[in-house]
């Protein structure tokens, strides 16, 4: 009996770091990948030069807006995302930090490997590929954080962020172009960084890491196909063993479409997923829910994490410096053993975030935080009108403002569930659940006021935490997490999907423990370390499946 053909070995569900890496490691050992991406590919030629050219920086397909950064709105969260070739990377700061080693202890993946003596060598793998080195560029930003840092005597704190960006060596100018520095030639000639501060708007200069100059790159030279603009929206075991142990049916439509969707198929022996933590969250409840993977274990959505952070900021009207130059997150301090902040920044011109923005309000989330808020609007009026005008104006804005990200490394989690909104009963939606998160960090308000009155500037929060006690966050986590048994996770400590036969999952909602610092190299780590599970090709069975 003829063994069947499939089109495809694996098949990888988003190009973020979980699935830049599975697409690497697979095709790196002798698999033929195809990864199914929802957004564009992009190139510093079409990348859009600040935040108002709002149908190319915005991802709202359906809305006509095509670009590669998100919002999604929740009762608990707001969450700040990437969708692109390259996931995340190419709207991110570049910010790579390691963890401390406490959060292997806590979370249903405690004991269940070595963390803490394998997750080096992974770390190490990763910040080698993404290039990721000391900080050199500081910018106003950061030395206006510093000042601060001085001033509540945590200046001692102070560190230059480990930023995955290609610097120019101390004295020389950014900007000149190179050969590839990384992989002996293999990969594309690069810029070295002349501190624009737009690492979040995509770099135009080739200087940022995003994985479409590493991972994605080198994959696509051992052949793996991208497929940009392709929306998945069936996964399902071919006809035979339900557990999918005879391969897998991958269903997609054009993201981008309104009406010609051209849906496609294509068949494969195994599955990643890695469409963010949101992304594979919604994906897997879609599949459970329809049928085609009913086995997905019912933590599905439990324990989402975000790094308990708030949003400040400190706009200086006037400022003799140009607070948005720089690297993106180019410095942090300690401002106690649990919180810690980094300097952030648009660049010029990219002054859109602004219209989040209103004066810092202390505070008890509620009523009366609302309350407080009018009338520190009211008296802020009437003692400073031209200033109170200034601050509500948007542009100047990047040029002016210095982003305060508080960050702690604190438990809490709470729940993601598929149901319909009494306002759109039509179809159902991500909806959360649980204890609200913190909206109101005192000591982070506290400092973000000394930041102000230090640099003659006013302190701002964001309005969704102000009016509706709604936290953002750009670290959504959790959802699938590692565990186990099917009873604690979604998937085991290799990253199968519990249920079913050489499917993983390779994102940011494995994760199990709050970071507390920015995610995006432990997600890279906790890649490569799943994928060094996974044989050669050569050597396959075909038969990976999770225990417990």
């Amino acid at each position: 009996m003829s063994q069947p053909t499939f089109d495809f070995d694996f098949v990888v569900v988003g190009s973020g770091f979980g699935g830049s890496v599975a697409a690497y490691r697979l095709a790196e050992k002798g698999y033929k990948v195809a990864v199914m991406e929802m957004g564009l590919r992009w190139t510093a030629e079409n990348l859009p030069t600040t935040s108002w050219t709002i149908h190319r920086w915005f991802w709202r397909p359906k809305l006509a807006l095509r670009g590669f950064f998100n919002m999604r709105f929740f009762r608990h969260v707001t969450v700040l995302h990437g969708c692109a070739v390259g996931g995340g990377s190419v709207t991110y700061a570049a910010t790579s930090l390691r963890p401390p080693d406490k959060v292997w202890g806590t979370g249903t993946w405690s004991g269940l490997a070595d963390w803490e003596g394998e997750m080096p060598r992974h770390y190490d793998a990763a910040g080698k590929m993404l290039g990721v080195t000391e900080n050199k560029i500081l910018g106003p930003a950061d030395r206006l954080l510093k000042r601060a840092a001085e001033e509540i005597g945590a200046g001692h704190t102070l560190y230059r962020t480990s930023v995955a960006i290609l610097q120019p060596p101390e004295g020389v100018a950014g900007g000149q172009t190179i050969a590839d520095p990384y992989f002996g030639g293999q990969g594309p000639a690069r810029s070295t960084c002349i501190g624009c501060g737009g690492c979040m708007m995509g770099c135009r200069y080739g200087a940022k890491n995003s994985l479409d100059m590493n991972y994605l790159f080198l994959a696509e030279r051992r052949g793996a196909e991208i497929f940009p603009e392709r929306r998945v929206v069936d996964v399902s075991p071919v006809p035979g063993r339900g557990d999918g142990r005879s391969g897998y049916e991958v269903r997609t439509v054009k993201s981008t479409a309104w009406f010609r969707r051209r849906p496609e198929r294509v068949s494969c022996r195994g599955v990643v997923f890695a469409a963010s933590s949101l992304g594979t969250m919604e994906l897997l409840f879609r599949l459970k829910e329809k049928g085609s993977l009913p086995a997905v274990s019912g933590q599905l959505g439990k324990h989402v994490r975000t790094n308990s952070e708030s949003l400040l900021a400190v706009r200086i009207p006037g400022s003799s410096e140009d607070l948005s130059t720089g690297v993106a997150i180019g410095s942090g301090i300690y401002i106690d053993e649990h919180t810690h902040v980094e300097a952030v920044r648009y660049p010029g011109g990219s002054d859109t975030m602004s219209l989040m923005t209103t004066l810092l309000t202390d505070g008890v989330p509620g009523r009366r935080r609302i309350a407080r808020w009018f009338r520190n609007l009211a008296v802020a009026a009437v003692r400073h009108p031209l200033k109170t005008l200034r601050l509500a104006q948007p542009f100047g804005w990047a040029r002016e403002t210095v982003i305060l990200l508080c960050m702690q490394a604190l438990e809490g989690d709470l729940d993601m569930g598929w149901e319909r909104p009494w306002f759109w009963p039509f179809r159902k939606f991500l909806m959360s659940h649980g204890r609200k998160l913190p909206t109101y960090i005192p000591r982070a308000n506290q400092f973000a006021r000394v930041f102000a009155q230090l640099t003659d500037g006013t302190a701002t929060s964001m309005i969704p935490e102000i009016l509706f006690d709604v936290p953002g966050t750009a670290h959504c986590l959790g959802g699938c997490v590692i565990g186990a048994s099917s009873t604690q996770g979604v998937v085991d400590a290799h990253h199968r999907v519990f249920g079913y036969r050489n499917m993983y999952v390779c994102d940011g909602s494995v994760v199990a423990a709050n970071l507390g610092v920015n995610p995006s190299l432990t997600i890279t780590a906790l890649a490569e370390r799943a994928m060094s599970f996974i044989p050669a090709a050569s050597a396959t069975t075909w038969e990976d499946s999770a225990t417990g």
